[in-house]
C-alpha cells in the first residue's frame, strides 16, 4: 500500500485494499470538458499503485481528450451513432462492447456520473467494488444496491476535478497536489501539423496569444464587438494573435462578426483544427484568452496560463485548474444562474458587463 495512504486507510472502514485489484474502469459519459476533468482520476490510481491496468469508458467523440493519457491502458468506446444503424445492428454493438469488457475481468468500477449506462454495465460486468457519487436523480434501491461505496458531493461549492477525486478518497486513495493536474497529450503528429501552419503564418511557438472566443453554448461567450476590440488593443501593443473556433455554424458566423471588426489581419485557424491539433496549438501558446468551454480547460492541462470570461457559469465548479489563470466575471447580482442567458434568451448580461480595460489588465498581469 502506498505511503501516503496508511493513516487515511486505517480511519476508513470500508477502504479498498489496492494490493488485491489488478483491473479498473473508469467510466465518464459526459461532453469533452467534463471527460478531460476526469483525467487526474486515472492519473492518481497509475501513479499510487503501478501494477493496476486502469482503463476508461468515453463516448466516441470525446477519446481524444483521453487518448495519449499515460495512465491509461485501454480506451473504450461507444458510439452515439449506434441507435442510428437500426435495432439489430445496434444490438450488435452494445453486445460488443459488453463482451469487451467483461474479457477485462474488473475488480473495482468507477462511474462519474448518474448515467443509467454506467449502472447498468456496472452490474452486468460484476466487479468486487464499485463507486458512485450520491445521485438525487437517481434515488431507487436498484441504483444503491448496485454500488459498494457511494460519496456525498457539494455541488456548487466544490470544483468538478475535486468531485472526481472524492471518488478515490471514499475508497481510500487521497491524491497529492502534483496528481490532481489535468492531462491532455496532442500527440507529435497534432504538434508537428500545428508548428508547420504557425510557421507559414509567420509565428513560432510560445511567441503568441490564442484566443478562442465561442463555445458550444453561445451565451457563455462575450460580446462580438467588445472581444474585437480587445484583440484590436493587443494588436497595437505588439502581440500576434491566433484565432480559433469550432466548425458549427453558430461559432463560425460569431467568427465572421469578429473578424469585420479587426482593423489588422490575425492568423485564423477557426473551423481547421482537430481536438489533438487545438491542443498542441494551446499548448504552444504564451496565453490562452476564452470563456467557460473546453479549449479553456486545455489551457489548464497544457500549463498555458489563462484569462478566462466567465458568465452565467459557476467559476467555483469550472474554473482553470492549477494553471496561472485570472478570472474575470461581473457583480451581476443573480450569478452564477447556471441558465442559458438571462431569462434563457441566449444572452448574458453578466458577461456584458466585463469591460475590455479588466482583459487588456489580465493578459499584462500574465504576460509581464
Amino acid at each position: 500500500m502506498a505511503a501516503s495512504n496508511i493513516i487515511p486507510s486505517l480511519l476508513l472502514r470500508d477502504a479498498v485494499d489496492f494490493s488485491e485489484i489488478k483491473r479498473v474502469l473508469v467510466i465518464k459519459l459526459r461532453h469533452h470538458g467534463d471527460v478531460l476533468l476526469s483525467s487526474p482520476v486515472f492519473t492518481v490510481l497509475k501513479t499510487q499503485y503501478p501494477h493496476l491496468e486502469v482503463d476508461g469508458l468515453v463516448y466516441k467523440d470525446t477519446q481524444d481528450m483521453l487518448s495519449l493519457h499515460p495512465a491509461i491502458s485501454q480506451l473504450h468506446l461507444i458510439d452515439r451513432g449506434w441507435k442510428k444503424l437500426g435495432v439489430r445492428r445496434q444490438l450488435e454493438a452494445e453486445w460488443g462492447l459488453i463482451s469487451q469488457l467483461k474479457k477485462r475481468q474488473y475488480d473495482l468500477v468507477i462511474h462519474l456520473t448518474e448515467h443509467w449506462r454506467g449502472m447498468l454495465l456496472t452490474r452486468l460486468l460484476k466487479p468486487r467494488f464499485s463507486v458512485c457519487q450520491n445521485y438525487a436523480r437517481r434515488p431507487g434501491k436498484l441504483w444503491k444496491k448496485t454500488f459498494t461505496h457511494h460519496y456525498p458531493v457539494n455541488a456548487k461549492h466544490r470544483h468538478t476535478v475535486e468531485k472526481h477525486l472524492d471518488a478515490l478518497r471514499r475508497i481510500g486513495l487521497y491524491p497529492s497536489n502534483e496528481e490532481r493536474r489535468l492531462t491532455a497529450v496532442a500527440g507529435d503528429s497534432a504538434e508537428r501539423a500545428v508548428l508547420d501552419r504557425l510557421a507559414e503564418q509567420g509565428a513560432s511557438a510560445g511567441e503568441y496569444i490564442h484566443i478562442h472566443p465561442t463555445s458550444r453554448w453561445l451565451f457563455k461567450s462575450w460580446d462580438v464587438d467588445k472581444m474585437a476590440t480587445l484583440i484590436n488593443r493587443l494588436q497595437e501593443k505588439g502581440h500576434t494573435i491566433v484565432l480559433s473556433a469550432a466548425p458549427s455554424g453558430d461559432e463560425m458566423r460569431m467568427m465572421e462578426d469578429i473578424l469585420e471588426r479587426l482593423v489588422h489581419p490575425v492568423i485564423n485557424f477557426s473551423g481547421s483544427l482537430t481536438l489533438k491539433e487545438l491542443i498542441a496549438l494551446i499548448q504552444h501558446a504564451k496565453l490562452f484568452i476564452g470563456v467557460d468551454s473546453v479549449p479553456m480547460h486545455i489551457a489548464s492541462a497544457t500549463q498555458t496560463p489563462c484569462v478566462a470570461l466567465f458568465g452565467p457559469s459557476n467559476e467555483r465548479e469550472w474554473s482553470p485548474w492549477l494553471n496561472k489563470h485570472v478570472i474575470l466575471s461581473s457583480n451581476h447580482p443573480c450569478r452564477p444562474c447556471d441558465l442559458a442567458g438571462c431569462g434563457d434568451g441566449w444572452r448574458s448580461e453578466c458577461l456584458s458587463q466585463i469591460q475590455v480595460e479588466q482583459a487588456l489588465n489580465a493578459v499584462e498581469r500574465l504576460t509581464s
